[in-house]
Order: structure tokens, then sequence, then C-alpha cells
């Protein structure tokens, strides 16, 4: 098994992910545009005890687009988010795949909150969901 390891900017704060994730997916939610600076923000999913974060950090928390609470941890000095939690995904941790810096990363197999996408992107492979409404 191998291990994933997600850095913040300046390389201070970890998350180090045991084994392949159990979901990867591109947000297109306005919160995840924000959180990622970008159209759209690709994020892996692991067991919460698969996960082990190193450095320090600090934590943000916001209610979601679906009404859950989302609890995000970035590191104090450069700012990056490196991984956040939801309370509507119990037992798990989300890590930016970004921060992985793995160009050989897997790809992601959902696609949500197609509704909000821009116009000029596309999320392509036969084997992607997309999900407008989630």
């Amino acid at each position: 098994m191998i291990d994933h390891i997600a850095t913040c900017r300046c390389g201070q704060f970890s998350a180090t992910c045991q084994g392949d994730p159990v979901r990867v997916s591109v947000c297109h939610c306005l919160n995840c545009q924000k959180r990622s600076g970008s159209a759209f923000a690709v994020q892996a999913r692991w067991p919460e005890d698969k996960v082990a974060l190193g450095g320090a950090s600090r934590e943000w928390s916001c209610v979601s687009d679906t009404g859950n609470l989302a609890h995000f941890r970035f590191c104090p000095d450069c700012g990056s988010t490196v991984a956040f939690a939801s309370e509507g995904v119990p037992g798990f941790v989300t890590v930016a795949v970004g921060a992985f810096a793995d160009p050989q990363f897997p790809r992601p197999m959902i696609s949500i909150y197609e509704e909000r996408k821009h116009d000029w992107v596309a999320v392509l492979g036969d084997e992607v969901e997309h999900w407008s409404d989630v």
C-alpha cells in the first residue's frame, strides 16, 4: 500500500494518506471555487483513520451548500487549505488534490454541482459520473 503525501505551499503542514482514495471528485460549487481560487476544485476522500495530519494548522468552519458544517484545515503560514471534513460525510477526511503535486494522481470519478460549472469547463472520461443536483 502506498502513501500519498499532500503539503501546503511552504511545506510545513501535511496530510499523509494511506492507500488509494475512496473517491476523487471535481466540485463546481461556489464555495469550492472560492476555496481553490479556480473555476472548480478537485479533492480526494479517505477514511479518517487513513489520514495523518502533521505540522501546524488552523481551522475555519462554515456551512456548505448542502447545509452541513464543514471544517477546513489550512497552513497558518502560507494559507493553503490542505484538508477538510464535513459533518455530512462523517468518518472521512478530504484532501485537495493539488496539494499532492502529483500529475499521476488518480483521476476524478465524479463531477458535482455541474449546474454551477463554467460553460468552458469539461470533465472528461467515460467513467465520470456527472451530477447537477447534490
